[in-house]
């Protein structure tokens, strides 16, 4: 560790930290544009699966791994990608993040098929490991120590909005203009971050000899990659499958044998001194609970609204629209709050506000009304995030010396994305037993015969999506759809209770783990 830190000297007249307004302004904004392009399109692209197979004639595994070669590419390269911008400058990788991102955009945009498709959006993972952990890095080092929770909670604002702002953007462009416009958006929004990035951001050099740790590197992005490949391949083959297993047990022996040569050697990809600190330890045990908690929530309430409730896209978009309101107004204050009075308070109560409103969306039945039902829970769930995420991602960056700025971001998304993908599979799997559990004890009295029985059994993988065969009497089909309805219901209920769980175990977490004295706040 010695080496590594004498062998790391940052020129700190080159890079100067932005106490004013203005100069902080242009920087803020360029992470958050910069940012926000990877998260909405990590989320925004899920929506417009059924336009995509359909207008480029792909099978349904080919429309999995639009999705799944971003989420695969992203997270098992996103620490390597945090770790170039501490050793090679941020503001160059970030430059560099925004241009591959950008132009596997315009690729995805105007693929002719779906495996020029699924290829340009491998190479927009890659480009997302590159600017995400470089966005948060540059605001931790820009930011003098009296501004820098109010950026982070502005910044982290944006994050959690645009996480959830995608998928109902991605079905409003696809019903109104074309899926394509998805990945265009990125090309103005990418020509702005580039011009703010060279004229209004400085360059942060680095000096001294630093040998790329190229072992270190490839094992912990297959390690991840291996992981996260099992991860999401549970969801189509259940964790009981072989390939599975295997697939997962590969990636923890890699990431394994990741942790023991880093341990031996100088210049390490991964400092392990960092885990030393127990307050990044548990700032980061934090926001897996929270985000694995999150991202769920996020995937599930949109089927419940829309299918169960007969919400629209855009009925969804404006039910949604206090929450994202009171989290932009919450984030910010609390930004500069915890600069008084520490992290540990905010992330408790946020926390605990959170699991009021996830157990607060187990109560609507069949027949429910926005503002009787719904609109609580949802303001809850923003005030809740608004407190939460700033003191979480101030905790985080401020546990650990600032030299390792964009390391430490890359390793909290990474946390965060592995969370996410964790999360929907476990949940997805509880999700889909208890949907057949209670929908088979629902059929059992209606002596239905083979053929109908067999065709809802094709249909349970859907959901509540599922269909209703079309030769019954419309009583019988209307009493199936109830079942369908209030099975759904049960299972919803049963995630959300579990979401709640691991939103209030965070705050445990948080207030044995999280120890004010050793962030850098004030």
């Amino acid at each position: 560790m010695e080496t590594f830190t004498q062998n790391l000297e940052y020129q700190t007249s080159d890079y100067t930290t932005f106490s004013s307004l203005r100069s902080g302004f242009w920087v803020l904004l360029v992470a958050i544009l910069g940012s926000s392009m990877a998260f909405i399109d990590s989320t925004a692209v899920n929506t417009v699966l059924p336009v995509l197979q359909r207008e480029l004639n792909a099978t349904i595994t080919q429309t999995q791994w639009i999705i799944e070669g971003y989420a695969l590419f992203i997270s098992s390269l996103i620490l390597f990608g945090g770790a170039l911008g501490d050793k090679y400058g941020r503001r160059r990788i970030f430059i560099i993040g925004v241009f591959l991102f950008t132009g596997s955009s315009v690729w995805c945009a105007l693929a002719p098929g779906i495996h020029q498709l699924i290829t340009a959006r491998l190479f927009q993972g890659i480009g997302g490991a590159l600017l995400v952990p470089g966005s948060l890095a540059i605001i931790n080092v820009s930011f003098d120590n009296s501004s820098r929770g109010r950026a982070i909670g502005i910044w982290s604002a944006f994050t959690a909005a645009t996480t959830g702002i995608g998928p109902i953007l991605g079905g409003w462009l696809a019903e109104n203009v074309s899926w394509r416009w998805i990945f265009v958006i990125n090309v103005p929004l990418s020509i702005i971050v580039l011009l703010l990035l060279l004229l209004r951001v400085p360059d942060d050099r680095v000096t001294g000899y630093l040998k790329l740790d190229v072992a270190g590197a490839v094992m912990v992005s297959g390690g991840l990659g291996s992981m996260v490949f099992g991860l999401i391949e549970s969801s189509n083959m259940g964790f009981s499958s072989p390939f599975v297993i295997s697939t997962i047990l590969f990636g923890m022996v890699l990431l394994a044998s990741f942790v023991y040569y880093e341990d031996r050697i100088e210049q390490p990809l991964l400092p392990l001194g960092i885990f030393r600190s127990r307050t990044f330890t548990g700032a980061n045990i934090v926001s897996f609970l929270f985000w694995a908690a999150w991202n769920a929530v996020i995937f599930f309430i949109p089927f419940c609204l829309i299918q169960i409730h007969g919400f629209s896209a855009t009925s969804l978009a404006l039910g949604f629209l206090p929450a994202i309101l009171v989290l932009f107004v919450a984030a910010p204050l609390t930004g500069q709050l915890i600069n008084r009075i520490g992290v540990r308070v905010p992330l408790v109560v946020g926390t605990c506000i959170i699991s009021v409103s996830y157990i607060l969306f187990i109560i609507p039945g069949v027949e429910s009304q926005y503002f009787y039902d719904w609109f609580t829970p949802i303001i809850f769930m923003g005030l809740g995030i608004g407190i939460t995420i700033s003191p979480m991602m101030s905790a985080v960056m401020g546990s650990v010396e600032k030299r390792y700025s964009g390391l430490v971001s890359g390793i909290n998304n990474s946390v965060g994305r592995v969370a996410g993908l964790v999360a929907i599979a476990i949940l997805g799997i509880v999700a889909i037993h208890i949907f057949n559990f209670e929908l088979d004890n629902h059929l059992s009295g209606l002596n239905l015969d083979a053929r109908t029985l067999g065709f809802i059994e094709h249909e349970k993988i859907k959901l509540a999506g599922a269909k209703v065969p079309e030769w019954l009497s419309p009583e019988m089909a209307q009493t199936i759809r109830h079942y369908i309805d209030v099975s759904f219901l049960k299972s919803f209920r049963i995630v959300m209770s579990l979401c709640a769980f691991l939103t209030l175990l965070s705050a445990v977490f948080t207030f044995y783990m999280v120890d004010d004295d050793k962030i850098d706040t004030e």
